[in-house]
């Protein structure tokens, strides 16, 4: 009898899991890229990344653990700089990503896609240049992406438009350009749209839901003053054609005069 109540009770003080080798690499490599000016971060050290949680009991601040995996990342408003390590993918159980109002810069890895049971993508507010990676489409569990306010060149992937889940997109005030694709502009069915606001903010960046582009007013004009111009440009030929056929025509009449005149001189 004393043998199985010292046996329940080792069982009940062991961790609900063990830790992940993968969230120990994909932990320490986010540290290690990731610039903390304020040391907010204090408690990311080595030493807990081999052990970050204990059943659903996190060790590290930012960090929500389910059954002794990292299940969720908010490192918001932090003052952090440094770029997103590409080695992220590897916390395979990450479903929510806030790494939103920082100072992060450099490219969104292309390596996100192997969080395949992403839900949450939230990386607005920070200094992210490059593209969009058209690879996130892979992530089909993506309920929200929230890129605004960052540095983001290039065109926004039609691929994202695939993402059935998808109910939240936001990738205003960057430096997008080209159409908005229709997959994610003008969305049918019961998926959900997004109006203007989603897409504001990108100077080159055009299509529906957005208003028409100033520049498509303003070649209006120019196409009323090429217009114009043509009429005058006929004008001055008209005008110049006149001219001539009444120098032509004068020239007859005098030519025809002189001929009558000489008629009537006596030869010599």
């Amino acid at each position: 009898m004393g043998f199985l109540i010292l046996l329940l009770l080792t069982f009940t003080t062991l961790p609900l899991s063990s830790s992940d080798p993968n969230d120990e690499a994909c932990l320490t490599q986010l540290s290690q890229t990731l610039k903390d000016p304020l040391n907010n971060l204090q408690n990311w050290t080595k030493s807990t990344f081999a052990n970050p949680c204990s059943g659903f009991t996190s060790y590290l601040p930012g960090a929500t653990c389910n059954n002794g995996r990292i299940y969720k990342l908010s490192l918001t408003n932090l003052f952090l700089r440094g770029s997103i390590s590409p080695f992220l993918s590897n916390c395979t159980n990450l479903q929510s990503l806030d790494l939103s109002s920082n100072s992060i810069s450099g490219p969104i890895p292309q390596d996100l896609q192997y969080l395949v049971n992403l839900a949450v993508l939230n990386l607005s507010s920070n200094r992210l240049e490059g593209e969009i990676p058209q690879q996130l489409a892979l992530c089909a569990y993506l309920n929200v992406i929230d890129l605004h306010d960052n540095l983001l060149t290039g065109q926004i992937p039609q691929e994202l438009g695939l993402l059935a889940r998808l109910s939240a997109f936001d990738v205003s005030n960057n430096k997008l350009s080209g159409p908005i694709p229709a997959s994610l502009g003008n969305r049918s069915g019961n998926l959900p749209r997004f109006n203007a606001t989603s897409f504001g903010g990108n100077k080159d960046l055009y299509g529906y839901p957005l208003p028409p582009m100033k520049s498509k007013g303003l070649s209006v004009l120019a196409i009323v003053g090429i217009g114009l111009g043509s009429g005058l440009a006929s004008l001055v030929i008209s005008f110049t054609g006149v001219c001539i056929w009444l120098k032509i025509t004068e020239e007859k009449m005098a030519a025809a005069e002189e001929g009558k005149i000489g008629q009537f001189m006596p030869d010599y």
